[in-house]
């Protein structure tokens, strides 16, 4: 099984944190960290200066299309990023587990 990280940033912790058990719960990802960040970005002609916060969802690659849907569907932005992330090594423990836990 193949494991990939999808990386989404969202604009406070309330909006992360929702969707982030629901997921878990749904067995769509094993885990999630989440970590307040500052962003500067061109948003409609003007730079933008503002805190958010990143979320590396951990999954596998089975789930990637439910993950992608999912945080589109939910998503706070008009533009969410949705960026995947493919993983060429991981330590086998680790992967045992990330199976498991969404399977």
């Amino acid at each position: 099984m193949k494991p990939i990280i999808i990386i989404s940033t969202y604009p406070n912790k309330n909006s992360i944190n929702k969707i982030a058990n629901e997921l878990v719960k749904d067995k769509i990802i094993a885990c999630v960290n989440i970590t307040k960040i500052s962003s500067i970005y061109s948003w409609q002609g003007k730079i933008k200066n503002t805190s958010e916060y990143l979320a590396l969802f951990k999954t596998t690659q089975k789930n990637k299309k439910s993950l992608k849907e999912k945080i589109k569907a939910t998503h706070p932005y008009k533009v969410p990023e949705i960026a995947e992330i493919n993983i060429t090594s991981i330590n086998k423990s680790y992967l045992k587990w990330l199976v498991e836990s969404t399977t």
